[in-house]
């Protein structure tokens, strides 16, 4: 059932999904709305409630299924969490936008595109390549949605994409409501690192395993045991060394097609080895 879920979301997000209602955040927003005019506003505003807070949908959800105890059932809804969890329209029209750009030869516009789409995805760093970023992005809509799946089900995705979202960029006519519903004392960031610390990693892996092993594998030793370096440095640093390119490629089409290529190619890596867990018994 995990894995049919998995296939279900992946191959309807390619083919079908082609619309801002099938991203999460403007339901996450909703939830902030909700939060900041009821009672729930005390508790995301408390410094331990802030967890409860961000657990709160994820695991009402996962009661209910579970109460429902519907095979069927839990499949259509695991594989639309899934469709909401992994849906990113918005990033992907952007990157479409860079591609016509730059085949067009207009390498201001490629520029441009790419850092709206850098600015609004919160990225860290701006010393990465068009490529680093994409794969970067990648890791935050797929990999870790699909890694929080297997772990922990829908409750699992939900709670990801409520801290996800709420890590980046916020528009201005949303700010008073964050602000009045997380308070000073936010702990987003916290559980985001945490949140993604080993799936960082478990990746990385990934990426040696499918790219230039000895020198992936060396760079994740680094940050194996590294529990202050972010997650976007140490995905992108394993990954570039799994997937080398010339100083000459960086910020052209060449870098870019790589490094979705090599995010794909792990991505098909963990979903065969989820498919073995699978007949093995591991997974349901």
């Amino acid at each position: 059932m995990t894995l049919i879920s998995m296939l279900l979301a992946l191959i309807i997000e390619r083919l079908a999904v082609r619309s801002n209602a099938w991203q999460a955040d403007g339901y996450c927003r909703a939830y902030v709305r909700f939060t900041a005019g009821s009672a729930l506003n005390k508790l995301s505003g408390h410094s331990l409630g802030q967890y409860l807070w961000l657990a709160l949908p994820g695991a009402a959800l996962a009661i209910l299924l579970h109460l429902l105890d519907s095979h069927l059932l839990s499949l259509i809804v695991n594989t639309l969490v899934l469709l909401l969890g992994i849906g990113c329209w918005h990033y992907r029209q952007l990157y479409k936008q860079y591609l016509n750009a730059m085949d067009r030869g207009d390498e201001e516009a490629g520029f441009i595109t790419m850092q709206q789409l850098r600015t609004q995805l919160g990225s860290s760093s701006e010393q990465y390549s068009y490529g680093q970023l994409l794969l970067w992005l990648n890791f935050r809509y797929y990999a870790a949605v699909m890694f929080w799946f297997l772990l922990l089900g829908v409750f699992g995705v939900i709670t990801y994409v409520l801290v996800r979202h709420l890590q980046e960029a916020v528009d201005e006519k949303d700010a008073a409501d964050y602000a009045a519903t997380l308070g000073a004392d936010s702990k987003v960031n916290c559980v985001a690192h945490w949140a993604l610390w080993f799936p960082a990693r478990l990746f990385g892996l990934g990426f040696a395993l499918v790219g230039h092993f000895s020198r992936a594998s060396n760079t994740l030793l680094g940050y194996f045991l590294d529990f202050t370096a972010s997650n976007e440095q140490v995905v992108i640093e394993v990954a570039t060394a799994a997937e080398t390119l010339p100083a000459e490629s960086l910020n052209t089409l060449d870098d870019t097609s790589y490094m979705v290529q090599l995010a794909k190619r792990n991505m098909l890596f963990f979903l065969a080895f989820a498919a073995i867990l699978t007949l093995t018994g591991w997974l349901g």
